[in-house]
């Protein structure tokens, strides 16, 4: 706590500095109206004349009649009123917001899953552990917690920051079939033409699966946030400022309990039992941030940004759940297990950045205060508790060549010897990104202990270099953009099932993944669209057989679109196609909250087939989606993670409604 106590003391000064700033302004600010308004008094008083008698001011005045304007019949606010922009965008100093998203694309998509492309896996239900199909480079160089099951959870829902010129709610509402239900309550308003304010509350709320029952949750989640921004007179001085809070459980089924029959329809059973009845995995997080700029110059602007996060991994398990034989080992036996692993970090980020001509520049320096804690871990290794402070130094670069094409580029090294390189590159005709990291490992990889896990690990550090490219040609109604990502893993980490339960293992060689693939948009018949993307990967080099990635992934989207009513709605209706080769997808381990590597059975290729309605009508949309139709009238459908039967054919129904006063 003292290397945090240290941080916040500097957070404070700052913040207060801040204050001292804002105050001063508005002293000057008040004293400035306090003598325009003397001035505006005295020169009344000067022109106070009265009217002789007998003038035309005592004469009867023709009455008059008010003109009364019925506005109410036409709403002059709306999504072009209302506009948005990221901190990203802020930070480098542009000053373009961005209208509001009214488009119906892939409204239907309202899953996780399908909201990440189907890159990634989950356990069949809406809210459960995902995972990348897809191996990430790893953005965070320093020490980490390396749980990341529900980062998708939160990572995706980062405030946006508007200018409103009148209060703006959005309310968007998901029922689907077989109680699965997701919620977006979303409000900003002006306090004035300078400072804003806003919330947004999300809840998901889902039914289990197995052996369904109504209202009996399987995903209890409630994340919500508050945000504001705030611009000084003279638009030097610049807060963004936002908490964040989520809390996502999950009740674990492990899967579908297999007894005598073991074949591959015994997951699709109707009376299909879960392994695991009393199991429950959690996390919490709460993430306070601030950034601060003051601009000295156009080229120069001082900033501070901090960020206080609470992190705390829970996983808890009844003494009925050992008799499944689901966890190989039980170290700690007790009537009510609780396995919690906690994550404090407070950092500040302070630095000089700037814009000269079409070139945006920055330098920095970071210092990060970390404590982690596993308590079941005490007496077994001095990690059970640990801080550290780090600090690094970095930079960014970008250079705007024209209005739609940029340049940009990062570095940051951490002072011991850890680094992240990436640059991107955005044109008309071309798309290229690379990014080089050497980073540590997570803390769960390197030291832990539950009530079914034990390791102490001193693992290298990870290092990962990623290259993707993709052209882009437009041809009349044809657009063709072919590219391809090479990535290559050293000292990789994972986790792996041994007889004596899961361990992390680090790879002692390197993987090597090429991944060419294509996507196309072909609109023919004037209101057809046809919209594959393939993707074809081989594994140049997998050392120890760590990565697992199917040969074949294709989505795929037919759909006819029209405005009709005089342009008062738009319909979109089609069909939406993912597809996977068969391949040895990865299996889940709730106690750690990890993906691991299993050969039990190969993972069948399925092609899971939406039939979607998606619908402006004004400003509101909706959509009808029925899932998984290829399922219709077979007795078995689809996994994504061994034992996880995914969601079987089913209606899901979704609208959302703003509201601009």
């Amino acid at each position: 706590m003292r290397v945090i106590s240290k941080q916040l003391t500097l957070f404070f000064f700052c913040w207060f500095s801040a204050a001292v700033i804002f105050a001063q302004e508005k002293k000057v600010t008040a004293k400035v109206k306090q003598d325009t308004v003397k001035k505006d008094t005295t020169v009344l008083k000067r022109k106070a004349i009265k009217a002789p008698v007998g003038s035309k001011s005592d004469l009867p005045k023709k009455r008059t009649y008010s003109k009364i304007i019925n506005d109410s019949s036409k709403n002059v606010y709306g999504p072009k009123t209302t506009r948005w922009i990221t901190e990203t965008d802020l930070f480098y100093n542009k000053t373009y917001y961005k209208p509001l998203d009214t488009a119906v694309n892939n409204f239907h998509r309202w899953t996780y899953v399908q909201r990440l492309n189907n890159t990634v896996q989950d356990l069949g239900n809406m809210g459960t552990a995902l995972n990348p199909i897809f191996p990430l480079v790893s953005t965070t160089i320093g020490a980490n917690p390396g749980f990341h099951a529900y980062d998708a959870y939160y990572d995706t829902q980062e405030p946006h920051y508007y200018d409103s010129k009148s209060p703006y709610t959005r309310v968007y509402l998901v029922w689907a079939g077989n109680g699965r239900a997701m919620s977006h309550i979303e409000f900003t308003r002006a306090i004035n033409s300078r400072w804003n304010f806003g919330f947004n509350y999300r809840p998901i709320l889902v039914d289990k699966q197995l052996q369904y029952r109504r209202a009996d949750r399987q995903t209890v989640s409630h994340y919500y946030d508050i945000f504001t921004t705030y611009k000084s007179k003279n638009s030097r001085y610049l807060l963004v400022l936002n908490y964040r809070r989520i809390r996502h459980r999950i009740r674990e089924n492990g899967g579908v309990r297999l007894t005598t029959d073991t074949t591959f329809a015994a997951f699709f059973n109707p009376n299909a039992a879960p392994t695991l009845t009393g199991t429950e995995t959690e996390e919490l997080r709460h993430n306070f941030h601030v950034l601060q700029s003051y601009k000295l110059a156009k080229p120069v602007q001082l900033y501070l940004s901090s960020t206080y996060e609470i992190r705390d991994n829970i996983f808890r398990r009844d003494r009925t759940d050992l008799a499944s034989n689901f966890f190989k080992q039980t170290l700690i036996d007790s009537i009510k297990g609780t396995d919690v692993m906690e994550f404090r970090s407070f950092e500040n980020e302070v630095g000089v950045k700037g814009n000269a001509a079409f070139l945006f520049y920055d330098f920095y320096f970071k210092s990060r205060a970390i404590q982690n804690r596993i308590p079941l871990l005490n007496g077994f290794d001095p990690r059970a508790s640990s801080s550290l402070i780090e600090n690094y130094v970095g930079g960014r670069i970008a250079f705007r060549i024209d209005s739609l094409s940029e340049l940009r580029g990062s570095a940051e090294l951490l002072l011991d010897g850890n680094y992240k390189l990436e640059g991107t590159l955005t044109t008309p005709w071309l798309d290229a990104s690379l990014i080089s990291s050497l980073a540590k490992p997570g803390y769960l990889q390197r030291a832990y202990r539950g009530s079914h896990n034990y390791w102490l690990n001193n693992f290298e550090n990870t290092f990962s270099n990623q290259l993707k490219g993709f052209l882009k040609v437009r041809w009349g109604n044809l657009f063709v953009s072919p590219g391809v990502t090479y990535a290559v893993l050293n000292n990789y980490i994972f986790f792996r099932e041994f007889n004596s339960g899961l361990l992390p293992v680090q790879s002692t060689g390197n993987q090597q993944i090429f991944s060419p693939e294509l996507h196309l948009s072909l609109k023919f018949f004037r209101r057809l669209y046809f919209k594959p993307q393939v993707t074809y990967t081989q594994l140049w080099k997998n050392d120890d057989s760590a990565i697992r990635i199917p040969e074949w992934f294709v989505n795929s989207q037919l759909y006819y679109e029209n405005i009709l009513f005089d342009k008062n709605l738009q319909l979109q209706f089609g069909l939406d196609v993912h597809y996977k080769s068969s391949y040895l997808a990865l299996a889940y381990a709730p106690d750690i909250q990890s993906y691991y590597l299993q050969d039990k059975r190969i993972i069948e290729g399925f092609p899971v087939v939406d039939i979607f309605v998606n619908a402006k009508i004004k400003g509101g949309r909706l959509f009808i989606k029925y899932h998984n139709a290829w399922q219709i009238g077979k007795s078995t459908g689809y996994l994504l993670t061994y034992g996880y039967p995914a969601m079987s054919n089913i209606l899901d129904f979704g609208f959302e409604i703003p509201l601009f006063d």
